[in-house]
């Protein structure tokens, strides 16, 4: 599937309405529709009885109202409470802004209430179930039904009415990767994979399709990356430096000595600033590591010898931050930067002023996002490209950066915990450093793994953290109601919380499905100290630099993979204050406490990274993915690593084999990699 497809609006009972609940999840197309894979599938089971109950489990009751409704206010929230009941036993249901249950359930009726069950103070709890009627729940037993992500207005049933519309017209009937590879590693075709990813007959072919995806990503990725390091190689150094003394003269004013780590990684970037081929450097540290005054000397460096330094980070906020960082520096120490902010959201008329001081080599450090890639942006003698949080940036973005000279420096950081086994392949384009020692006066940060009976105790600690000045951070896997059975969502979270803590207390939510101008608002807002609590998705786990936060609680911490967690986490802990974590495993089971306690027994991101490797298995497929890695829409790096391997050797292969793809097994293949190669959207994430 190269092309893209029908516009969305063309397919039956969408328009234009719909399609605008469409263009938020960024599916404009049929193709970014059939690419829209499933989150997760439901297998409705027969409902079982409450004496057969698992607590932390997902499942679905018979059972009928007994007693009264209680319905109370507090603040924003409406919180219902009935008990249900069958021949068994009974159990207690709250609903959370949800007055029309009332409406819903009579006396006298069964019904079915699908949801995770928790026991707490000795009953069992159920909050904010589905509700079925029987005959509508026996339809939907025994298939395993798609579950899509989804957005305010949009349901599950709309989205899957338009994939099998789409999937009736556009399935393409070619299949570009070549016979000899799908044999060998007994894949099937591309046609039969995207039809059984949204519509499995059953979990096995569901697992061969997976498997059928997931190849195709890391081996398309990996063969650009290839061409890349085919490419920059061999390519000389275009700006050659000499050492000067102010590196030498800031390290010695600086009030504190490098790690060991972090003199060594200097020693590496300072050899490829000085030799003769131009650097191609990936500095991987944890957050807290030191990697960011590594990247100010480099770009010290390179201005003291007379050229021009780039920095692109993820987000407005932390580019802001790293502008203002510099500017302290070079007050402090009189370092000779003259540093300019490029950020999207910047007026036509700051953009055009920058502009003049990049051409003319006024400003000889220029920080900013992605409109640093621009086409209007020019620069005089640009030596030196830093990118931070390399895998928020595609390959082919950090070269058209690296492109705005010849023979630029690139020099990408990394606080995401990577096996070195992983690194060599999905970096391999780049020489690697590791800084693996914190500074010293670094406090560890304290952590937790309790259950969901924990939570009201956890929201006093907030409370209590708030009233010390300080902020906090809570972690939601989901953004919507709806997306997920028993998996807390950031809306309704927020609104929850709103209702629990005192009304002075400032919070407000967070997630990937706000326009950029609002999540950069927002980023900013909690900076600055303005909201005390913040309700979020993973959306913060990188691109944001704030001291007063010393509490995070994950919801959900069970969805997450480990190296996930840990990079989160590092969101705390960045003042000199003792900071908290709090992992709320919401599935009660005793394996996920297992999997959980790594991070109470480490904060060292590689040692988690690799723990993840080995635990992660079939069954964790349906987590949340790992933060959209290196942007793979199926593909989990630590889930799939062995499927990575085997990309990568494939990858390598085909190349050696036939490094133009030009042989007739592998004619398809040529002819999609063109295809990818000049569709490349060269926007951030």
């Amino acid at each position: 599937m190269t092309g893209d497809g029908t516009d969305i609006i063309q397919l039956k009972g969408i328009g234009v309405k719909t399609a605008k609940l469409f263009y938020k999840l960024n599916i404009k197309n049929t193709g970014d529709l059939l690419r829209n894979y499933p989150r997760d599938y439901e297998t409705f089971s027969p409902p079982l009885s409450t004496k057969d109950i698992v607590p932390g489990e997902l499942c679905s009751v018979r059972a009928s109202l007994a007693g009264n409704m209680t319905s109370k206010k507090i603040r924003s929230l409406t919180v219902i409470n009935f008990v249900v009941k069958d021949e068994a036993g009974e159990i207690f249901m709250t609903y959370f802004n949800m007055p029309y249950v009332k409406n819903i359930l009579k006396r006298g009726y069964f019904y079915i209430f699908r949801g995770v069950v928790q026991k707490n103070n000795g009953r069992l709890v159920m909050e904010q179930a589905k509700i079925y009627r029987p005959e509508e729940y026996s339809k939907l037993m025994g298939i395993l039904q798609p579950k899509y992500s989804l957005t305010a207005g949009l349901t599950n049933h709309m989205v899957t009415k338009a994939v099998k519309q789409a999937l009736a017209s556009c399935l393409p009937d070619m299949d570009y990767l070549p016979e000899w590879i799908r044999k060998e590693q007994n894949l099937v075709t591309c046609r039969q994979a995207i039809e059984e990813i949204h519509f499995p007959p059953d979990y096995e072919r569901m697992l061969a399709a997976r498997k059928r995806l997931v190849f195709d990503e890391f081996f398309i990725f990996l063969l650009v990356l290839r061409r890349c390091k085919e490419h920059s190689k061999d390519l000389e150094n275009g700006y050659p430096m000499m050492e000067t003394s102010h590196t030498g003269r800031f390290l010695e004013a600086l009030p504190y000595t490098l790690t060991k780590a972090q003199g060594r990684v200097w020693e590496e970037i300072k050899g490829d600033l000085l030799g003769h081929k131009a650097m191609n450097r990936l500095v991987q540290g944890d957050v807290g590591s030191g990697k960011t005054i590594l990247a100010f000397l480099a770009l010290l460096m390179c201005v003291s010898n007379g050229y021009q330094g780039a920095m692109m980070a993820p987000t407005e906020v932390l580019a802001g931050q790293h502008f203002e960082s510099l500017k302290e520096l070079t007050r402090k120490y009189s370092l000779p930067f003259c540093p300019a902010l490029l950020t999207g959201s910047m007026t036509a008329k700051e953009k055009k002023d920058v502009y003049e001081e990049m051409k003319s080599g006024k400003a000889n450090v220029i920080i900013g996002t992605h409109a640093l890639i621009q086409e209007k942006a020019e620069y005089k003698n640009l030596a030196l490209v830093v990118t931070d949080e390399q895998h928020r940036f595609g390959v082919r973005q950090r070269e058209r950066l690296a492109g705005k000279g010849e023979g630029v420096h690139v020099l990408v950081m990394s606080a995401t915990p990577i096996p070195r086994t992983l690194a060599l392949i999905l970096y391999g384009d780049l020489d690697i450093s590791i800084v693996d020692e914190l500074p010293a006066n670094r406090l560890p940060i304290k952590n937790c793994v309790v259950g969901t009976e924990y939570r009201e105790k956890a929201y006093r600690f907030i409370e209590k953290e708030v009233r010390l000045g300080h902020q906090v951070y809570v972690i939601c896997p989901m953004v919507e109601e709806g997306e997920l059975e028993g998996v807390e969502n950031v809306v309704s979270y927020t609104e929850k919380l709103k209702g629990i803590l005192p009304a002075d207390i400032q919070i407000a939510c967070l997630h990937g499905k706000m326009r950029p101008a609002d999540k950069n608002r927002l980023m900013g807002e909690f900076a600055a100290h303005n909201i005390d609590v913040l309700v979020s998705t993973t959306v913060i786990e990188v691109g944001i630099n704030v001291p007063d936060a010393t509490v995070m609680m994950v919801e959900n911490a069970e969805r997450f993979g480990l190296a996930q967690l840990h990079q989160l986490r590092g969101r705390v802990g960045r003042g000199s204050s003792q900071s908290y974590c709090i992992f709320i495993n919401g599935s009660g089971k005793e394996e996920n406490y297992s999997r959980l306690d790594i991070l109470n027994r480490s904060n060292d991101g590689f040692y988690i990274a690799g723990e993840d490797l080995k635990m992660r298995g079939p069954g964790d497929l349906f987590g949340i993915r790992q933060s959209g890695l290196m942007d793979f829409k199926i593909g989990d790096i630590y889930q799939d690593a062995d499927l990575l391997k085997t990309a990568g050797d494939y990858a390598s292969r085909a190349l050696e084999e036939d490094a133009d793809l030009i042989k007739p097994e592998n004619e398809m293949l040529g002819k999609y990699m063109e295809n990818v190669l000049n569709a490349v959207d060269f926007r951030t994430i």
